[in-house]
């Protein structure tokens, strides 16, 4: 798996591109790549899982959606992650 840490700042531009963002990850999620995305509750940021361990794959995902590049929105890190305890509920 590998784990994305998104920053955001106070710049509004990105919200325009929110509603078609949140499209994208649906699908990538119905697709299976996509296990888990959200923001972090104090709107700092947000968290997304993908259930892959090919940086290609991470790369072309987040390389479709305009929104990773809107100003307001920074790629802090990518980071491979194995779960220890517990898992996808399904």
């Amino acid at each position: 798996m590998i784990a994305v840490i998104l920053s955001f700042s106070d710049d509004p531009a990105r919200l325009e591109l929110r509603p078609r963002h949140r499209e994208l990850l649906g699908a990538l999620h119905e697709r299976g790549l996509l296990v888990a995305a959200g923001p972090f509750e104090d709107q700092s940021g947000a968290l997304l899982v993908f259930d892959t361990d090919d940086e290609a794959e991470v790369d072309a995902a987040l390389a479709e959606d305009p929104y990773y590049a809107a100003p307001g929105v920074t790629i802090v890190s990518r980071k491979r992650w194995g779960i220890v305890t517990g898992g996808v509920r399904g």
